[in-house]
């Protein structure tokens, strides 16, 4: 399986054959690490000790204003970082939310 170090960098893509193998390639490492910042969603439903901890506006504005920071140094468009962050965090969340649920409601069960 090919890495984003096993792709042609977009500067030098000569064909659309290139870039969709980087496109596709990169989908699939932006999945394995999305996949890591669940599993630290996860964690976090499991460690707050109440469910109001689990959406906290300040933590969201802090996240993205981090992101944009990041954004600009990457060269990443702001118009394209701030929406997807967004969208990410309110899924994470509404995950997050699941996972406190069920910890909580069944550490509840066991008392």
């Amino acid at each position: 399986m090919k890495t984003a170090h096993d792709i042609v960098p977009p500067e030098a893509c000569q064909s659309m054959e290139d870039v969709r193998l980087g496109i596709d390639t990169l989908d699939r490492e932006l999945v394995a690490i999305l996949s890591v910042r669940q599993r630290y969603i996860e964690a976090a439903g499991r460690i707050k000790p109440r469910k109001d901890e689990v959406r906290l506006p300040w933590r969201i504005e802090d996240v993205v204003a981090k992101v944009l920071a990041e954004a600009d140094k990457q060269g990443l468009s702001k118009r394209i970082a701030e929406p997807v962050w967004r969208l990410l965090i309110d899924r994470c969340i509404d995950h997050e939310h699941e996972i406190w649920a069920k910890e909580h409601n069944s550490s509840k069960e066991k008392i």
